[in-house]
């Protein structure tokens, strides 16, 4: 593997803005910019604008590389061969991990270097003489995916320095976690009302935010700050704007045949190649061996697989098996990696199998680059709205739209996955979790859906988990040091 670049916020506070590309995807980033003249022009602040994307597309910016959310979940373990990484990956499977941990400060300065992008924007491109609609969009587009990095920090860490200004002090204490929330519902209401519905986007700005994006993670975070009110109005918004649907076929939703498809609400484009404008998210994941796809991390659990109803096809769709056949291609795995491992009893604790939603056809680890990450799809929103309504004491409501999620999931078998009629708020709640779990897995939701909803302790705690610590993660102690004391560690991470 290559060697791995720390970066502090400080420098990242420091570091300019890289322009990102005309039509999105298709020409390098600029050099050789200043802040002082850049940007000025049109063209500069759509340059600066899609540069703000760039940082989605960093593999850095996947919870520091590797997908640890997952595997610090019931979902998964850490995967590729027993001895890869495991050391610094290992721990996450166990809660181990210290503040030093590996990725944290990869993840940390990842997010922060995308929110100084969208503070050029948002700061500069204002006094751009331009048309005013194409800079309210520009400034929009900052907005919301300053939005998607410090929700991600808030979750991750709670209360975090707060950075608005291109010029901020290179030294911040920590603001609330009330006032991190306050700034992503601020920045999300100005996107909310200024960008475009994604039926009205051009085929080549597919992947730009788009209001149901907005209004979708306006929902999910009032889910995190237990607004049921509020995540019922956000996520029926999106679902009666009628922008969206489910792909027919659910390895679609993840698929290479549903990119920017129906179900896509917010997804990150990538191209099938190694550097800037592919993504190593999913090769991070593949198959590893043969054929080699990838490192196979982030291995599905017994767990998981195990909790599955009876003949749900999401199964197969989720877990990659040692002797299927996809897209033509024999996946006969890794020959180092153990086909299974036992417990004392005999017991099988883990196999070799790889996440399938993350596979794009092709016999080489360089097609995998081209995985558009889903970041929003529309059956989260569905499964969202049901759980508000479920919370606000609307359970016949919220059965129609998770008895849709599970209509398309057993595609078209009748005798498989029964409609849910249960009314009873706290059986439903479970229920509603469950299917979240089986309808979302591997795709990074499991782990914040227990911790928010009080339920980490009882399920992870077997595996470590320890309530008043792993809530959140430790600060990264490069950011602890370079403050010199400023930034405060989190509750019983000293």
């Amino acid at each position: 593997m290559k060697a791995l670049i720390k970066i502090t916020i400080a420098s990242v506070l420091l570091i300019l803005p890289l322009a990102g590309c005309e039509d999105f995807l298709q020409k390098n980033p600029q050099g050789e910019l200043t802040q002082e003249v850049f940007p000025q022009t049109v063209s500069d602040a759509m340059l600066a604008t899609n540069a703000v994307y760039s940082s989605i597309r960093d593999w850095f910016y996947n919870a520091g590389g590797y997908p640890i959310l997952d595997i610090m979940s019931d979902d998964s373990h850490k995967g590729s061969n027993p001895n890869d990484q495991l050391t610094t990956i290992g721990p996450y499977d166990s809660f181990k991990f210290t503040v030093t941990g590996d990725g944290l400060d990869r993840w940390w300065s990842t997010l922060y270097e995308g929110i100084k992008r969208a503070n050029v924007v948002i700061e500069k491109v204002p006094s751009i003489v331009m048309d005013e609609s194409v800079k309210a969009q520009c400034i929009a587009e900052a907005k919301f995916l300053r939005a998607v990095y410090y929700f991600d920090l808030v979750r991750a860490w709670g209360g975090v320095p707060k950075v608005t200004t291109v010029t901020p002090p290179l030294q911040l204490a920590r603001s609330t976690k009330e006032e991190i929330y306050q700034l992503i519902i601020e920045d999300l209401g100005y996107a909310i009302d200024n960008l475009p519905e994604k039926s009205l986007q051009e085929m080549k700005d597919r992947g730009r935010a788009t209001k149901g994006a907005a209004k979708s993670l306006r929902a999910k975070v009032a889910l995190f700050q237990n607004d049921f009110p509020g995540a019922e109005q956000y996520a029926l918004e999106v679902i009666r704007s009628g922008e969206y649907d489910l792909e027919p076929v659910f390895a679609d939703a993840n698929g290479k045949n549903g990119e920017h498809g129906i179900e896509s609400v917010f997804e990150v484009g990538a191209m099938e190649v190694e550097g800037t404008f592919g993504d190593q998210y999913a090769n991070t994941q593949g198959v590893r061996g043969t054929p080699n796809r990838g490192w196979g991390f982030n291995r599905p659990s017994e767990d998981l697989r195990n909790s599955f109803e009876p003949g749900d096809p999401r199964l197969d769709a989720t877990i990659i098996d040692l002797g299927e056949t996809l897209d033509g291609i024999k996946i006969m795995g890794d020959g180092t990696t153990p086909d299974f491992l036992y417990d004392a009893e005999g017991k099988i604790i883990e196999r070799e199998c790889y996440n399938q939603k993350v596979w794009v056809p092709g016999n080489n680890t360089i097609t995998q680059f081209g995985h558009n990450r889903r970041i929003i799809r529309y059956a989260d929103v569905l499964l969202m709205a049901a759980e508000a309504l479920n919370e606000n004491n609307k359970p016949g409501d919220a059965l129609v739209y998770l008895n849709k999620v599970r209509q398309r999931a057993r595609d078209g078998n009748p005798a498989i996955l029964p409609d849910i009629t249960e009314t009873g708020k706290d059986n439903l709640r479970n229920i509603i979790l469950n299917e979240r779990r089986h309808e979302l897995a591997l795709e990074g939701h499991r782990f914040w859906d227990l911790v928010r909803t009080g339920k980490a302790a009882a399920v992870f705690g077997p595996l470590g988990f320890v309530a008043g610590k792993h809530d959140f993660l430790p600060i990264p102690q490069t950011e602890i040091d370079i403050s010199q004391g400023i930034l405060v560690q989190n509750p019983n991470w000293n």
